[in-house]
């Protein structure tokens, strides 16, 4: 039996926004109603928020590691005033991390807040090819250190052994929960982390290799205050909470209707974005691609893709999407930090142009690039709806104005992702 109350009762942390995004995705499919705050919500937003989980998208994952903690911790303390029940800690199936952190940090952080002892760490999404075996993280059938991540610009990937990467993050010590004891279910589980809390193990890496591990693992860990992982970790916690007949019927996906232009925006080098773009470009649609060191010499860039959009009866695509070794040269000039910026920036203003000439419908590919986007719109809060390719849902803002957003990390969805995106997007706002 379910109730009606709109008390919260899971909260949220990511560390960017398309993750954000991707885990509310995830929760929506299991039946939570599901708001997503970018960033702390102001006491306006707060006061009418109606949903059975809020996820709050920060932007911490590559920023020094003290100011990731304490965004974090006071994202916690607002989510721990609204009621919430359990807390999780979302980061990107590939570990994203940079040399110092932030992963295990800012778990240590929360954990110490909650006046918890142990927690698990789970970034695999079985879903889109990301397995945890034996504690070493796969992208499809290579090891994370082979899977192109060795390459990303901002955060690259170089161990695939995960309580290795941890263990350099954290004071606690890390062990690991390993398949075969998952696969006995979730009493074994509950047993081997009373085992691994016995030990002085702090965190535990856990394997995954299928999304019913990832519902063995929800179930067995209903009761610990906080749990960390990508967003696959979550395919089991709606089930919990609806067993304990917190969660209300209703359909969590339903989305208010937004019409008007449409535009693609794409910041990220990863090699699936790399694909989208090509697929876009291949089927003969307008796109015009942003250069960095265009904007490093002041070139008005931003001012010729907004005439580009204008010109154009087609929907367009911007971006500034890359091969790696394009990025490289780049960042060589430039560095990577300014090279991110200027182009975040541009694809910003963009966005903010965009938006004043009649454009309602944004798909946004990049996690950096999403988070500039949202941030030069004004939006504070987004509602999810139903998803789009794995790990992507659409969503409407709460803007006096609603906007229809796709908040695609870079390393997910198919080729196909831009199109297909641009038209659930039209049906979701109901302009055909």
């Amino acid at each position: 039996m379910s109730t009606t109350t709109a008390r919260p009762l899971l909260g949220c942390i990511a560390d960017d926004f398309t993750g954000a995004t991707d885990l509310a995705n995830m929760l929506v499919r299991g039946g939570m109603r599901t708001v997503q705050s970018i960033g702390i919500p102001s006491s306006e937003v707060a006061a009418g928020l109606d949903a059975d989980a809020i996820v709050i998208a920060l932007k911490s994952r590559t920023i020094p590691v003290a100011e990731a903690v304490e965004q974090s911790l006071a994202a916690l303390a607002w989510l721990r005033e609204q009621g919430c029940e359990q807390i999780f800690f979302k980061y990107c199936s590939t570990f994203d991390s940079t040399g110092g952190g932030n992963i295990g940090q800012v778990s240590e952080a929360l954990l110490a807040a909650l006046g918890g002892d142990f927690t698990l760490a789970c970034p695999a999404f079985p879903e889109n090819g990301r397995t945890i075996f034996r504690g070493h993280l796969f992208v499809q059938d290579q090891l994370l250190s082979e899977s192109g991540m060795q390459h990303h610009p901002l955060t690259p990937m170089t161990d695939a052994n995960l309580v290795r990467v941890l263990q350099s993050q954290t004071h606690l010590n890390v062990g690991l929960l390993r398949y075969d004891t998952i696969a006995q279910g979730a009493e074994k589980v509950r047993g081997r982390i009373a085992e691994l809390r016995a030990e002085g193990v702090g965190m535990a890496i856990a394997d995954a290799l299928s999304d019913q591990d990832l519902y063995t693992l929800g179930t067995a860990c209903a009761d610990l205050p906080l749990l960390t992982g990508g967003s696959g970790l979550a395919l089991g916690l709606p089930e919990n909470f609806r067993r304990a007949g917190k969660l209300r019927d209703l359909d969590a996906s339903k989305l208010p209707a937004v019409a008007g232009g449409e535009v693609v925006l794409a910041g990220s080098a990863s090699i699936a974005t790399n694909g989208q773009v090509s697929a876009w470009l291949e089927a003969g649609r307008p796109a015009l691609r942003i250069d960095p060191l265009a904007l490093a010499a002041g070139e008005p860039v931003v001012a010729q893709a907004l005439a580009f959009a204008k010109n154009n009866e087609q929907t367009v695509l911007i971006y500034a999407t890359s091969a790696p070794d394009e990025v490289k040269a780049v960042q060589q000039q430039l560095g990577v930090e300014r090279a991110g910026t200027l182009v975040e920036n541009a694809l910003g203003e963009i966005a903010q142009g965009l938006r004043q000439s009649g454009v309602r419908r944004f798909v946004i590919a990049g996690g950096e690039t999403s988070g500039a986007v949202v941030q030069a719109l004004g939006v504070q809060l987004l509602q999810i709806g139903a998803q789009i390719d794995p790990g992507v849902p659409a969503t409407v803002s709460s803007t006096d104005e609603p906007l229809a957003l796709a908040l695609k990390s870079g390393n997910f969805g198919g080729r196909d992702f831009f199109s297909k995106a641009l038209k659930q997007l039209a049906q979701t706002g109901g302009a055909q």
